[in-house]
C-alpha cells in the first residue's frame, strides 16, 4: 500500500563531524537515486526519512529486512520502536552509501572504501552489503590478471589490522595472499616498513609467496627490519629471536655477491656465513652430483622459489646453481622424498654431461620424471652461473616454462652458437636473448701488438662441464624450426662470433630488431653489412668497437629489400632505407668509417633516439647534416666536433637527456660557420651551454674542453633531476660550482672527476647533502683533502675511486673508509705509498663483498703475499700493480679456484716473488677470461755509476694479455699497459 500517514516513517538523524556548513537538511529515501551526495556531506546535520515499509520505487526490502540493526531497532520489542527519530552516529559519507545500497543504487566498492563499508555493514548488520565486500575482496585478491593492483599496500595493512580485532579470519588470510603474491611490487613500496610482523611472516609462509630471487626476499627482510628496530627489540623480550623471519630465506641458493656482502649486517651475518659455507659445499660436489650432499636432509632448502604466480626467475650470481637444481625446483614437492629418483636424476644428468655437445641426449629424458608447468614465466637470468648444463637446463625450461621470451645469460663462455640454435628450437617464443662477455681489451685499433699465438683450441675434457667442440657444420643449424621470434639478441664481447655465426643468426632471426655485437672483433665489415642487408626489421644496432665500416654504411643506406615469404611482407617504398628507420646507432671507436660516408649516413637518419659517435671521424658538417629532433642520448667523446656544431644538433633535439662531449679540444674554438662577432667571444661554449640549460633536462652529462662554473650557472635549469656528472681534462667546474652542485642537483648518484681542483669542503659537502651517491670518483685531482673528506657515514656508496689523490692514506684511514662506507662493492686505490702489507685485511675483511678491486702504487700492500684477499669470495675483477714483491706464482690459479666468480685478472711481473705467474689452461681457468700481465724495464735515473743500481726506476715494457672464449685462448703481447 501506499504511505498514508507520518507514522509509515522513520527519521534517521545524522550529524557531521566534518561538515563544513553549520545547517541543516531534510531528505526522503523515496529521492535515494537523485540525492546530492556531495551537498549532503556539507551539512551538519541530515535528516533522513526513511519508509518503514516495502517501497513501490525499488525492489528492495525496507531497512528492517536489509538490516539487522534496524530490524532492532524498529521492532515492537525494541524500547526505541515507538520512536520516530533513530539516532545515527557514523560517517556520514558511509551511511549514505550503506542507505543507497539498502534502496538498491549502486555502490561500488574500491581499495579506499572497502574497509569503511565493510565495518559498516558488519555494525548495521547489512548481510547482502557485506557479502557484496566479501565478494570484491576475494577477486581483487585472487586476480591473476597483470597490472591489476586494486589494494594499495596502506589500505591492505589497515583492512589485515581490522581483520584481526574483529576476528574476520577470511580477511587476513587473503591478505597475507595478496602480499606474497604481489611482493615483489610491495618490497618498493614506502609503507613497506609499516607491515605487520605477523602478516610480513604469513606472507613469507604462504605458498604464492613471489619474488624474482631469493636475494629480492633477503632485500625486503633487511629493509623491514632495519625500520622496525623497536618493534624487533619488543619480540627479543618476548620471544629471544628478533630476526627469526630471516630463517625463512633459502640460504643455498642466494647469489654468492650478495652473501659476501651481508657478512658484517648486524641481521644477516650469521645467515651469511652460513650461505657462503653452503655454497661452497654444493661446489666441492660435481655439478651432475650436487644433490648428493642433501642425501638424507630437505631438499626444500636448495629450491627455487616458484608457483603459479611467477613471472621472473633471477638466478644470477649464483655458481653453485646446477642443473640439478633447476630440474629439483620444476618437480612436485613430493617427489623429492624418492631416493630412488634422486639417484636416477643423478645418473641421468651424469649421462649427459659425458655426451658431446652435437648430440642431444633425447634418451636420457625419458628417465627424468615430469616437471610442473609455469606459464607466467617470461624471464630468466641464469648469468654467472658457471655449472649449470645448459642443454640440460635448456630443456627444463623448455618444458616447465612454455611462455619463456627474454633470456639472459651474460658472462657465460660456454654458451656457443649452436646453444643459442637449440634455445631457440626449444623455446619457440623467445625474443630477447642477452649473452654479454666482457669485451676483450684487445681491440686492434686501440693497440700496438708485438707478438700473437695462434688460437689454440682446447681438448675436451669431462672435468669441464660445457667445454665442448669448434662451430658445427652448417647443416647442424637446420635442423628443427627455420625461424625464430628473435627481436633482440645481444652477443658484445663476443669476440668468437664469425661472419659465419652472423649470416646463421641472420637466416635464423628473420624478426631482428636490436642488434649488440659492441666489441665483437672477429666479425668483418662484410659480415655485419650482410646482416644489416638480410634484417629489414632492425631499429637499433650496437657496433662500437667493430669492424663495421663503408659495407655496412652502404647497406644501412640501400633501399629495404623484399625477401619474399620467409619474412614479413614490407610495403614497397622507393626511398625506405634501414637508415632513415634506425632508433639506435652506437658506432664508438669504428675507425674504417670515413668522413664521406658518416655524412652520407647521419643525413639519412631522421628518427635517432640514441647515436654514438667517439673517438670517430667527426666533423662539423657531419652534425649540421642531422635532421632529427628525437635524440635522447649523444656521445661525441673524443672527436673534432665544435660548440656551434654541438648547438645546432641541441636545438633541434629539445628531448636530450644524456651527453658526453669529453676530450672535444675542438669545443673551445668556433665552428666554421661563426660570424666574426662569435669568433671574437670570450667564451665560445656559451651558446652551447645556453641551449642546454634552457632546451633540456639532463640525466647524464659528462664534459671536459670549454666547460668552467660559468657553464654550471647556464645549465642550472637543465640539471635540476641530474643523476651522474663526469668532468675531465680540459674543463675546469671549479670550487664555487663544486660546492654549489649538491643544491643544484639534489639527486646526484654519480660523481667523477678528473684533474679538478677539490678540498675538504667540497668533499664533505658531496658526503653530507647527497643522499643518493652511489659513485665517487676522484682522479689525479689537485687541492688538499684530508681523511676528515670521508668521516660521514654514507650507506648508499658503492663505488669508490681515489686515484692520486689521497697520496697520505694510511692504514688507520683505510679503517674509517671501511667504517663509513659499509656497502662498497668497488673499490680502487692508486698512490698511496704509505700503505703496508696490513693494508689487505683491513680491505678484505671490512669490505668482504667487494666484486672489484684496484690496487696501484700503493706502498707494501702486496709484499708479504695477498691471502688476505680470498676473504673476499665474490671478486669479478682484480688489479694488483706495483704494490709489493710478494705475490706467489700460483696466486692466479688460487684466486680462480676460490673465487668462483672471479672473470678479470691485471698483474705485474714486479709483484712477483718468485719472478713470475703460473698460467691456467682451459682446464683449471674456472670462470676466468682476461689475465693481463704488464712487465716493467728497469731505466736510469742517474748518470752517477755509483748510484747506477739503487736508483733504477721500473718504466712499462709490455703487457701479455691471456684472453678466453667459447673456442680458444688467444695469447698476445702489446705495447701498452693495459
Amino acid at each position: 500500500m501506499e504511505p498514508s500517514s507520518e507514522d509509515e516513517f522513520i527519521t534517521l538523524l545524522c550529524s557531521n563531524s566534518n561538515a563544513i556548513e553549520h545547517k541543516e537538511i531534510s531528505i526522503s529515501t523515496r529521492d535515494i537515486y537523485s540525492w546530492d551526495v556531495s551537498n549532503i556531506l556539507c551539512c551538519q546535520t541530515v535528516k533522513i526519512q526513511a519508509h518503514k515499509n516495502r517501497q513501490k520505487i525499488t525492489s528492495f526490502s525496507n531497512l528492517r529486512e536489509q538490516s539487522s540493526y534496524f530490524h532492532q531497532a524498529l521492532c515492537n520489542s525494541c524500547s526505541e520502536s515507538n520512536l520516530n527519530c533513530v539516532s545515527i552516529q557514523w560517517n556520514m559519507e558511509v551511511f549514505v552509501n550503506v542507505l543507497k545500497f539498502v534502496y538498491g543504487c549502486q555502490v561500488d566498492v574500491t581499495s579506499k572504501s572497502f574497509l569503511s563499508l565493510f565495518e559498516a555493514a558488519l555494525y548495521f548488520g547489512a548481510e547482502l552489503l557485506l557479502l557484496k565486500c566479501k565478494t570484491w575482496f576475494s577477486e581483487v585478491t585472487s586476480s591473476k590478471r597483470s597490472g591489476l593492483l586494486k589494494v594499495q599496500l596502506e589500505d591492505l595493512i589497515h583492512i589485515w589490522n581490522f581483520g584481526l580485532e574483529h576476528a574476520n579470519d577470511f580477511v587476513p588470510e587473503l591478505c597475507a595472499s595478496y602480499l606474497a603474491r604481489n611482493f615483489m611490487w610491495a618490497m618498493y613500496s614506502k609503507f613497506f616498513g609499516d607491515v605487520p610482523y605477523n602478516l610480513l611472516f604469513h606472507c613469507i609462509k604462504h605458498p604464492h609467496l613471489t619474488v624474482y630471487s631469493e636475494r629480492h626476499l633477503s632485500d625486503a627482510l633487511l629493509v623491514w627490519l632495519n625500520a622496525n628496530r623497536e618493534q624487533l627489540e619488543a619480540l627479543k623480550k618476548a620471544e629471544d629471536d628478533n630476526t627469526g623471519i630471516l630463517k625463512q630465506i633459502r640460504i643455498s641458493v642466494l647469489p654468492l655477491w650478495f652473501a659476501a656482502g651481508q657478512r658484517r649486517s648486524c641481521y644477516f651475518s650469521e645467515l651469511a656465513e652460513e650461505s657462503i659455507e653452503a655454497i661452497f659445499r654444493l661446489m666441492k660436489n660435481p655439478p651432475a652430483d650436487s644433490i648428493g650432499i642433501f642425501r638424507d636432509g630437505n631438499l626444500d632448502s636448495i629450491r627455487i622459489r616458484l608457483n603459479e604466480y611467477s613471472k621472473k626467475v633471477d638466478l644470477s650470481g649464483c655458481p653453485q646453481v646446477t642443473s640439478v637444481i633447476v630440474l629439483l625446483s620444476l618437480l612436485p614437492s613430493s617427489y623429492c622424498l624418492d631416493l630412488t629418483l634422486r639417484k636416477s636424476i643423478r645418473q641421468s644428468l651424469i649421462n649427459l654431461d659425458h655426451l658431446s655437445r652435437d648430440q642431444s641426449g633425447s634418451r636420457f629424458w625419458h628417465k627424468l620424471p615430469p616437471t610442473l608447468s609455469f606459464e607466467a614465466v617470461e624471464k630468466v637470468d641464469i648469468s654467472k652461473c658457471p655449472r649449470l648444463h645448459l642443454e640440460s637446463t635448456i630443456e627444463f625450461f623448455s618444458k616447465s616454462f612454455p611462455s619463456l621470451r627474454k633470456l639472459r645469460a651474460a658472462y657465460l663462455l660456454n654458451f656457443k652458437t649452436i646453444t643459442l640454435h637449440k634455445l631457440m628450437q626449444n623455446c619457440p617464443l623467445i625474443s630477447e636473448v642477452d649473452l654479454t662477455v666482457d669485451i676483450t681489451p684487445l681491440i686492434p685499433t686501440q693497440l700496438s701488438v708485438i707478438s700473437s699465438s695462434p688460437a689454440t683450441v682446447p681438448r675436451v675434457s669431462n672435468k669441464s662441464l660445457n667445454v665442448g667442440n669448434s662451430i658445427p657444420s652448417r647443416i647442424s643449424y637446420h635442423s628443427g624450426p627455420s625461424l625464430s621470434k628473435i627481436s633482440r639478441l645481444v652477443l658484445e664481447g663476443r669476440s668468437d662470433i664469425s661472419d659465419l655465426d652472423l649470416q646463421y643468426i641472420t637466416e635464423l632471426c628473420v624478426s631482428l630488431q636490436y642488434l649488440n655485437l659492441k666489441g665483437c672483433i672477429s666479425v668483418t665489415d662484410t659480415g655485419i653489412s650482410n646482416l644489416i642487408s638480410r634484417c629489414a626489421k632492425l631499429h637499433s644496432i650496437l657496433v662500437c668497437d667493430t669492424s663495421f665500416g663503408i659495407n655496412s654504411i652502404q647497406a644501412l643506406c640501400s633501399t629495404i629489400p623484399n625477401f619474399g615469404s620467409s619474412v614479413v611482407r614490407l610495403e614497397k617504398r622507393c626511398s625506405d632505407t634501414l637508415a632513415s628507420k634506425l632508433q639506435k646507432l652506437h658506432m664508438g671507436g669504428c675507425i674504417g668509417v670515413d668522413t664521406r660516408s658518416l655524412l652520407e649516413l647521419i643525413s639519412e637518419m631522421r628518427t635517432l633516439t640514441s647515436l654514438c659517435l667517439r673517438d670517430t671521424c667527426l666533423i662539423d658538417d657531419v652534425l649540421y647534416s642531422f635532421s632529427g629532433s628525437s635524440l635522447e642520448i649523444l656521445d661525441v667523446s673524443n672527436t673534432m666536433i665544435s660548440g656551434d656544431a654541438l648547438a645546432h644538433i641541441i636545438k633541434g633535439n629539445p628531448f636530450l637527456k644524456c651527453l658526453n662531449t669529453r676530450g672535444c679540444k675542438n669545443l673551445i674554438q668556433q665552428g666554421s660557420n661563426a660570424s666574426r662577432a662569435e669568433l671574437s667571444s670570450s667564451n665560445p661554449c656559451r651558446e652551447l651551454y645556453a641551449e642546454l640549460g634552457e632546451k633540456c633536462i639532463l640525466e647524464e652529462i659528462s664534459l671536459g674542453w670549454g666547460f668552467c662554473s660559468l657553464s654550471v650557472e647556464a645549465l642550472r635549469p637543465a640539471i635540476t633531476t641530474l643523476r651522474a656528472i663526469s668532468v675531465g681534462l680540459g674543463g675546469s667546474l671549479g670550487e664555487d660550482a663544486c660546492s654549489l652542485l649538491p643544491t643544484k642537483c639534489p639527486m646526484l648518484e654519480s660523481i667523477t672527476l678528473y684533474f679538478q681542483v677539490i678540498s675538504d669542503a667540497i668533499v664533505i659537502n658531496f658526503m653530507t647533502s647527497l643522499k643518493h651517491l652511489e659513485l665517487l670518483s676522484l682522479c689525479y685531482c689537485l687541492g688538499d683533502i684530508s681523511i676528515s673528506s670521508f668521516k660521514n657515514s654514507i650507506p648508499n656508496l658503492r663505488k669508490l675511486k681515489l686515484e692520486r689523490v689521497t697520496p697520505w692514506m694510511t692504514n688507520n684511514d683505510l679503517v674509517v673508509l671501511t667504517q663509513n662506507f659499509v656497502n662498497l662493492v668497488e673499490f680502487s686505490l692508486v698512490g698511496c705509498r704509505h700503505l703496508t702489507s696490513d693494508s689487505l685485511h683491513i680491505i678484505s675483511h671490512g669490505w668482504p663483498g667487494l666484486i672489484s678491486i684496484h690496487l696501484e702504487d700503493c706502498g707494501e700492500v702486496t709484499t708479504t703475499g695477498v691471502s688476505s684477499l680470498f676473504n673476499c669470495r665474490a671478486l669479478e675483477d682484480i688489479l694488483l700493480r706495483h704494490n709489493g714483491r710478494g705475490i706467489q706464482s700460483s696466486f692466479i690459479l688460487d684466486a680462480a679456484s676460490k673465487m668462483p666468480l672471479l672473470r678479470k685478472i691485471s698483474l705485474d711481473l714486479c709483484d712477483a716473488c718468485e719472478g713470475d705467474f703460473d698460467i691456467p689452461d682451459y682446464d683449471n681457468k674456472y670462470f676466468l677470461s682476461i689475465v693481463k700481465i704488464a712487465r716493467c724495464k728497469f731505466q736510469r735515473s742517474s748518470s752517477n755509476v755509483y748510484f747506477q743500481e739503487s736508483n733504477r726506476s721500473p718504466v712499462h715494457k709490455d703487457t701479455l694479455v691471456l684472453v678466453w672464449n667459447t673456442q680458444n685462448l688467444n695469447s698476445t703481447v702489446v705495447k701498452e699497459r693495459l
